[in-house]
């Protein structure tokens, strides 16, 4: 059968984009027992690297916490001077602009 017709036909349940034959609702009620254990495939790295980390039914998210107070993104045009000047102070330097900004206006 060729790609463009496979999983594509009346009576497919659709998952978002995707099409599929298996009846996935029985599939999720389905309880391993310990005799098919032997029947599992064991995980390689790659595919535990794609799971979602889940805690009491929640996915964990993953990376940077959400800082308490967020800056806000905006577009600003300064002089080349300025910009080449907080630039050579090296990594940081959007942060210290902020800072000096916030000396400037009284700001903590």
């Amino acid at each position: 059968m060729p790609a463009s017709k496979r999983n594509t036909g009346p009576g497919l349940r659709s998952e978002g984009r995707r099409k599929t034959f298996t009846d996935l609702a029985k599939l999720d009620a389905h309880v391993v027992r310990p005799e098919e254990y032997d029947d599992l495939p064991e995980l390689t790295a790659a595919e535990l690297d794609r799971g979602v980390l889940m805690r009491g039914g929640i996915p964990v998210k993953r990376g940077r916490p959400k800082a308490a107070v967020t800056k806000r993104a905006v577009n600003l045009r300064l002089s080349p001077e300025v910009l080449d000047f907080f630039r050579a102070t090296g990594p940081g330097w959007q942060t210290r602009i902020d800072q000096a900004l916030r000396k400037v206006a009284g700001l903590k």
